[in-house]
């Protein structure tokens, strides 16, 4: 989405120079949100962009992985030879973070690609035992997928919740009881040890307990796909994220970062993001392209620089869907708005009587308002924001404080 994205945008500005797109997968490029829903399942054969590349005068190069940048020299190393460039994009994505000792184990599964989908349709076609390592966004899509296909399905997270690490542990408890609606196993706070394929396929828990499965998905995270910028001068954060600015140029010159490979600064939080999330991808190519139009000395017909959005992402499992938008503190107050033991219910953030996040499941009038809400830096009425009732935007009180300056947390 972010490569792609990004040379849309620049034709769509006017960039009068020649475009080349460089792909490491050989299908052409894709939407990634539909493999683990309507690809998945089999409703949809492929999730190709509708872009027609000739037509817009950017040179595709499928099947071409990117080794290495020579920034002095203004070129990225391939298998099949160098190739040069007055202006660099990294767009490289995130790659799923793998099972330690798994990688070789037959059965065992990542769920990112195109590729990987069409070696996962097969367990879910032969409803075969799953056991899905990882309780997080791809672990419950995946598990809700299995489930609907027949699977046996068994969820190990080694956290005492699932979705750790996104949500507060009492937010996320909340939502441990669809697992069980949907007929999956849950096991929380053990983590596994290993997994063996001899002489049939078992996946042992650190408490003992020993899992039998046909398949394996693994869903334990994902991590900037940067270990190919090794000596390029390009700096990284410590978690392998590339040091974008608020114009997502990058330390080198000439060269932009953009989507799940790069952190930005956000003034509006205060603190530097890693977003790993498709709106993010669509979102940060339109910055890009208006500096590089800008920097190459034509005109800029709309648009901004600087990069700083409000974050949003979208999850359906278990018959839900799930939104988030914005980024939430450790500090911010929480309150509830709705029943969360019912159908639908919202999660708000707020700093100082501000909105700074929500989270709404099967209330999408209550993103859609609130992520406008949290644009503005507005305040809520506490007593009418919590009423489910009354819409969002009746809580509003009025536009309030500026974000932080960026602190130890950049």
């Amino acid at each position: 989405m972010a490569g792609v994205q990004t040379a849309v945008q620049l034709r769509e500005l006017g960039w009068s120079g020649s475009v080349t797109l460089l792909g490491a997968e050989r299908h052409r490029p894709y939407d990634r949100p539909p493999l683990s829903k309507a690809v998945l399942s089999g409703k949809a054969e492929g999730s190709a962009f509708d872009v027609d590349f000739d037509a817009l005068g950017v040179r595709l190069e499928l099947d071409r992985r990117v080794t290495g940048l020579r920034a002095d020299d203004h070129e990225v190393d391939t298998a099949r030879g160098p190739v040069p460039y007055d202006r660099l994009v990294v767009a490289t994505g995130a790659e799923p973070v793998p099972l330690p000792g798994g990688a070789d184990v037959p059965g065992v599964h990542l769920l990112r690609t195109l590729d990987d989908v069409e070696l996962l349709r097969p367990v879910l076609g032969g409803r075969r035992r799953v056991v899905i390592v990882g309780a997080g966004w791809i672990g419950a899509e995946f598990a809700t997928a299995a489930r609907e296909a027949g699977c046996p399905v068994t969820v190990v997270e080694a956290a005492g919740q699932p979705l750790s690490g996104a949500l507060p542990a009492d937010i996320a408890a909340r939502m441990r009881g669809w697992y069980a609606e949907s007929g999956a196993e849950l096991i929380t706070g053990v983590a596994v040890a290993r997994v063996r394929a001899e002489p049939e396929r078992k996946v042992e828990l650190a408490d003992g307990r020993v899992l039998a499965a046909d398949a394996v998905l693994v869903g334990i995270g994902a991590r900037p796909a940067t270990g190919w910028l090794a000596g390029s001068g390009v700096e990284l954060a410590a978690d392998g994220s590339i040091l974008a600015d608020e114009r997502l140029r990058t330390s080198v010159p000439d060269v932009y970062a953009v989507g799940d490979c790069a952190s930005f600064p956000s003034a509006r939080y205060g603190r530097r993001l890693l977003v790993h999330h498709w709106d993010n991808a669509r979102g940060g190519p339109g910055a890009v392209a208006v500096g590089l139009v800008g920097d190459a000395g034509q005109a800029v017909a709309a648009g901004s620089e600087v990069y700083d959005p409000v974050p949003y992402f979208w999850s359906e499992q278990f018959g839900r869907f799930v939104q988030y938008a914005g980024h939430h503190g450790a500090a911010d107050e929480v309150l509830w708005r709705g029943d969360p033991d019912g159908v639908s219910w919202a999660v708000c953030w707020l700093r100082d009587g501000v909105l700074d996040a929500l989270l709404a499941v099967g209330r999408p009038r209550d993103l859609a308002q609130g992520r406008k809400l949290i644009r503005r830096r507005v305040a809520l009425d506490r007593a009418l924001a919590a009423d489910p009732a009354v819409p969002l935007k009746r809580a509003a009180l009025a536009p309030a404080r500026q974000a932080p300056p960026l602190g130890a947390a950049d």
